[in-house]
């Protein structure tokens, strides 16, 4: 019995393929899928009675592209090229045998075609598609540091111009059924009851049964090769584009650019070739497996609660309390209405409260201009936030998030009154990025229900939450958690209480070794800008002005207090120290920081920074400045894990990217190290220590764990 596609002839002789793949929400390429789809083809090609084909799925989508956990699998074992090449090859052949095979070949799409999906149907030889306005049709491999690698980067540019596709392939833009129909991409959109047999009726009326780029004399449409000057201007731009934004990080975009400019100037089956050997390259580097692995297949199992306990009855949350209406209560409250509970939100007055509901009004306005809800879902959101000043509004909550300032007195106080008014079963959690959840719980009657979720501003925009277990949280109310936050549509990790504990803590080395570099001498702008060379968002000291610097020395101060003696200054506190006592340079919200922001221009580093901390006359390369502002990251998380606040360095990589922005290719601060490899690793902290200060020194945990080669993955 096949596992992922059925063949049918009717009476016409019409083979009709059906995808679906068992086991799977949506199909995918398989091993299984490719062996099958091989003998359905051999079954088309040697039946007199088959006139053509049909493809079509048995699921609410056509095919969403490779099994992710089948190439990462894969990727982990390539390690030559050769290897690479055997790998890339076979699925780019397979579809080529079904565009050759000499009769007509029509892709029925009844929903979204994205990778591979897509790359079946530009194989076929007619492609019509379900009018859906839910259906998605792109090639976004690049998003995973691959490219297309069954015949997407010469099909497409031969369909609709070498400009087109790649503004397609190169972005991973997904296009709705019509922009498809518009770009030439699909022939024809049907009502869905109709798409088989209008697919079907182009067999039976003769439809060709080669594609044009097999036609002799065929020329890409627009042009190709580096003599035409239109298609010279599009690689010399697109060239400097992707150089810009990647800086040279992500290969694959540079790949794809080079597999269509090599390609397009060759016959389709050299082209192909081309493609898959590009597609080997990309095999071969470890940005692809580092992406796959933390940005999609566990990302996705952190999205359906692989952190979550067993055996805890799943529990949505009906009505949330939301304590404290500023902007972080605020976002919270939205993102929940939005997720369709009914939220109370409560503040210390009334127009607080009415103006933290009015942030969710803003948001919902600016949803409805760009048309992504109508005004009546929009209102519909917005009645489900109610704003209060009482506590007694807070007994039918099934959840609490506290979301008050970052001080441990008023946290207690809040915590005391809900408490006095809430059900037994309601878990109480509090937002906060630095302050320990088992010191907090200190004033809860329940400490057992007493839990961290700490959200990352903009709330709406950031997709991560930090979900902090305290020393005396059980297992229900972990569960209950990630439940929600699940149910918000956002992803989870969990991690262990400590003072900051892991984004917090680990991002605080990022900003303070910005500070120790400019309190050295180096100059802002190459600290900022060898950030950003990195693959960081933003350098350490924008992003220390967009949090305030304020807070991270009011952070730094409760930290100092709760210490004592044990506490040890950073080595970027004299220059935060100098810039809120003496400069009263206090962050972006107070109008001047390490940046000024004038209102008739773009922000700009202070010229004043050279005066308080002075240029020096040696400058280090952007090369040491990267390296020094990425270690410190991941060696901070490698102490955390062995200091148990991490349990699972899943959370760590996640937690990293999606948290505060660690680049992406590198599949997170501890893949990094695994990618470096932990010897080299190791031998490096140890220079950066010896040159720099014993922030930098590995630990003796970490130094056995390099002698055994055992990297965290």
């Amino acid at each position: 019995m096949n596992q992922c596609l059925s063949l049918h002839v009717d009476a016409d002789g019409v083979a009709l393929v059906t995808i679906d793949v068992v086991g799977r929400p949506m199909n995918v390429l398989t091993p299984t899928f490719h062996a099958e789809l091989d003998t359905a083809l051999e079954q088309i090609k040697n039946d007199p009675a088959v006139r053509g084909a049909v493809f079509a799925s048995a699921k609410a989508d056509f095919m969403a592209g490779a099994d992710l956990k089948w190439i990462l699998s894969s990727v982990s074992s390539i390690k030559t090229r050769e290897q690479a090449w055997a790998f890339a090859a076979p699925l780019n052949a397979l579809f080529r045998k079904l565009e050759t095979l000499g009769k007509p070949m029509v892709a029925a799409l009844n929903g979204t075609a994205l990778g591979g999906g897509l790359e079946l149907a530009l194989a076929c030889h007619y492609r019509v598609a379900a009018a859906n306005p839910a259906t998605r049709l792109g090639l976004p491999e690049v998003l995973v540091g691959l490219l297309p690698g069954a015949g997407g980067t010469q099909r497409l540019p031969r369909m609709i111009g070498i400009r087109e596709a790649l503004l397609l392939l190169v972005e991973g833009t997904h296009l709705t059924v019509e922009q498809a129909l518009a770009q030439k991409i699909i022939d024809r959109i049907v009502p869905a009851e109709d798409l088989i047999e209008t697919a079907k009726r182009y067999v039976l009326e003769g439809g060709r049964a080669s594609n044009p780029w097999d036609e002799k004399h065929f020329k890409v449409p627009g042009g190709a090769g580096g003599l035409h000057a239109g298609v010279a201007q599009t690689f010399m731009g697109g060239t400097a584009l992707v150089s810009k934004r990647t800086l040279h990080n992500y290969p694959a975009p540079i790949a794809i650019l080079s597999a269509v400019y090599e390609g397009t100037q060759l016959p389709i089956e050299m082209g192909l070739q081309i493609e898959s050997t590009y597609l080997g390259t990309l095999l071969l580097d470890p940005v692809a497996r580092n992406m796959i692995r933390t940005l999609f297949v566990n990302k996705g199992a952190a999205d359906k609660g692989a952190r979550r306990p067993v055996g805890v009855p799943k529990q949505a949350v009906k009505t949330l309390g939301v304590l404290g209406a500023g902007m972080m209560g605020a976002g919270i409250a939205y993102v929940s209405a939005r997720a369709g509970m009914g939220v109370m939100l409560l503040d210390t007055t009334a127009e607080k409260a009415q103006h933290g509901r009015a942030y969710s009004e803003k948001l919902l306005a600016k949803e409805v201009a760009r048309g992504q809800q109508n005004d009546a879902s929009a209102q519909r959101v917005l009645s489900r936030i109610e704003p209060t000043t009482d506590f007694a509004s807070l007994m039918g909550c099934d959840l609490i998030v506290e979301a008050v300032f970052e001080d441990r007195a008023l946290k207690a106080a809040v915590t005391r009154q809900t408490e006095a008014v809430i059900p037994s079963a309601t878990v109480f959690a509090s937002n906060t990025s630095t302050l320990p959840i088992t010191g907090l719980a200190e004033a809860s009657s329940r400490p057992q229900q007493f839990i961290g979720i700490h959200f990352f501003s903009p709330v709406e925009k950031m997709p991560l939450v930090e979900i902090i277990v305290g020393q005396h949280t059980d297992e229900a109310t972990l569960a209950r958690a990630i439940d929600y936050v699940i149910q918000i549509k956002k992803t989870p990790i969990v991690v262990n209480d400590s003072r900051g504990f892991y984004t917090s803590r680990v991002f605080g080395t990022f900003t303070n070794e910005g500070m120790t570099l400019l309190g050295e001498g180096v100059k802002p702008a190459l600290i900022e800008n060898a950030a950003k060379m990195a693959g960081l968002p933003v350098g350490p000291l924008a992003v220390l002005d967009e949090v305030t610097v304020e807070l991270a020395y009011h952070v730094t101060q409760q930290a100092q207090l709760a210490l004592g003696a044990a506490y040890t200054p950073a080595s970027g506190w004299p220059v935060m120290r100098k810039m809120v006592e003496d400069l009263k340079r206090l962050g972006k919200r107070h109008g001047q920081g390490f940046y000024e922001y004038p209102a008739d221009a773009r922000k700009r580093l202070w010229p004043g920074l050279a005066e308080h901390f002075p240029v020096a006359l040696a400058q280090p390369d952007v090369a040491e400045v990267k390296t020094r502002l990425l270690y410190i990251q991941a060696l901070e998380t490698a102490r955390c894990m062995e200091e148990g606040v991490l349990t699972d360095p899943i959370d760590g990589d996640l937690g990293s990217i999606l948290g505060w922005g660690f680049p992406a290719w590198t599949g997170g601060t501890l893949s990094f190290i695994d990618t470096v490899g932990i010897a080299a690793f190791v031998t490096e902290c140890e220079r950066l220590a010896l040159a720099y200060g014993p922030r930098f020194q590995p630990s003796a945990a970490l130094k056995a764990r390099a002698a055994r080669g055992e990297g965290y993955y």
